[in-house]
């Protein structure tokens, strides 16, 4: 891709804004639903580009594939629903003493067209008709255009996805574009455009936070969602681990591997309290992670970082490496890793609270309670935690959730996070870094908060009419008034 392609997407984007977000809500609705169901038309055809591109098996491209296209059509119930457009009105009181009140009329639109950097991890799911940031799909509903930026190493996969998406535009009478960028010039070009309002980024810290520098400092900055790192703590409560070692262990490895770990919940640290059930566990993970075979990684950069970041922990002078999987034998292989390292050094050194984004993960033995209090206290913002705990562990858990709470996004008990329902009461996003903005969500309905802004009125657009011609749920004078 060229500059110039850049300038005309980001003409067409502002050429389209203003006429699409005030489209009904049905032609939206009918519009997501098309680019579903052109999604299935494709077929098996798209499930082995991307197998070949991303050396991602069949059966997790297929789930995904349906994943996609549910994540569609659940959007495009939100939007015939209308409660997105928050719609709210404060009827005139010209009696009202000491000062008459006037008309007010509040609705929600689309924050302006919006740049969307694919994911490589997740290349359907939250690519180009995906559901990260704003969830693609998400980011059409309110009536943005949208330019949606494709990783190089999955072009070809994208490119039917793109294909995909044009004709559902089309059956839709609007168009979007797919660029493509094998250097860096056509990201932060699309970033720093006047024309483009908002932007979703997953990837490193590195590359979000160069994203968010040029949008602050635009002459109209603009926000960036972007999901960066997380390393995801694992706490395991003594009870729970003294009951239930080995499935903890055996549950906990089947999410460390998930993937090539190539997960962004991936349980990336452990801690508990040191002593005998403790080793009970990291003798049982170890067994487990050692039959694991190596998997393919996504691109060869990936799988060179992560052999980096695991040569570097194994080599820390205050860390044992506990277990390794079966050595890669294969081209771009990730070899899982289970580490541990005591409080004191994982407090003392950040390097050992980087994410290792592959099948690593590190246990810390922690001398009581407290001390595990005080390292969560200490990480940086994680998109998830999880809580493993028996009923005699719930009072000193406790103490935990407000801890857990200002930390992570989502809190999970018995369980791992590497399962991301696609819902409505979903958080996928947390504190920074793991996001750069912690209030909203990159997976589930109310991500298409992130990019909406809210407009008053002392006029009536068809939304807030009085004799609410759309059929829409609003809020008069603060009571909710359902149309269904």
């Amino acid at each position: 891709m060229t500059l110039a392609d850049l300038e005309r997407a980001c003409v067409l984007a502002w050429a389209a804004f203003d006429v699409y977000r005030e489209t009904a809500p049905e032609a939206r609705a009918k519009f997501l639903e098309t680019i579903a169901q052109n999604i299935l038309d494709i077929g098996d055809d798209l499930i082995e580009r991307c197998m070949i591109e991303s050396g991602l098996p069949r059966a997790r491209l297929e789930g995904e594939c349906g994943r996609t296209v549910g994540q569609l059509r659940m959007f495009a119930d939100v939007v015939r629903n209308g409660d997105f457009l928050g719609v709210r009105i404060d009827p005139a009181q010209p009696e009202r003493k000491p000062l008459p009140r006037v008309d007010l009329r509040l609705r929600h639109i689309g924050v302006g067209p919006v740049a969307v950097f694919g994911a490589s991890n997740f290349p359907l799911a939250f690519s180009v008709a995906g559901r990260r940031h704003g969830v693609r799909a998400g980011r059409r509903l309110p009536g943005h255009r949208q330019g949606t930026l494709g990783p190089p190493r999955h072009g070809g996969a994208r490119r039917p996805r793109g294909a995909e998406g044009r004709q559902g535009l089309r059956h839709a009478r609007r168009p979007f574009s797919l660029l493509f960028d094998s250097g860096r010039d056509i990201g932060q070009g699309l970033v720093a455009d006047s024309r483009i309002k908002a932007a979703g980024f997953t990837g490193s810290g590195g590359g979000g936070t160069a994203l968010m520098k040029i949008a602050a400092a635009r002459p109209e900055p603009i926000p960036v969602y972007a999901e960066m790192s997380s390393i995801n703590p694992v706490l395991l409560s003594p009870n729970a681990l003294k009951n239930r070692v080995e499935g903890i262990a055996k549950a906990f490895v089947g999410s460390l591997v998930l993937g090539a770990g190539q997960f962004c919940t991936n349980p990336g640290l452990v801690l508990a309290v040191d002593g005998p059930d403790l080793d009970k566990f990291i003798a049982a993970a170890s067994a487990a992670l050692s039959e694991t075979a190596a998997q393919t990684m996504l691109t060869p950069g990936i799988c060179k970082t992560y052999q980096g970041a695991v040569a570097r922990a194994a080599g820390h002078a205050n860390v044992t490496t506990a277990a390794r999987g079966v050595e890669a034998k294969g081209e771009n292989q990730g070899q899982s890793a289970l580490f541990v390292t005591t409080a004191d050094a994982f407090r003392k050194s950040h390097d050992l609270q980087e994410e290792i984004f592959g099948a690593s993960s590190l246990v810390v033995r922690c001398p009581d309670l407290a001390t595990m209090l005080a390292l969560v206290e200490s990480l940086e913002g994680q998109l998830t935690s999880a809580l493993h705990i028996d009923e005699a562990d719930h009072a000193e858990a406790r103490n935990f959730l407000p801890t857990l709470g200002r930390r992570t996004g989502r809190i999970l008990v018995n369980c791992f996070g590497t399962g991301v329902e696609v819902g409505h009461a979903m958080v996928h996003g947390g504190p920074f870094p793991s996001t750069a903005d912690g209030r909203s969500t990159s997976v589930g309905s109310l991500a298409i908060n992130r990019f909406l802004r809210p407009v008053s009125y002392q006029d009536l657009p068809d939304a807030l009419r009085t004799e609410n011609p759309l059929g829409l749920n609003r809020r008069i004078d603060g009571k909710l008034q359902l149309t269904k």
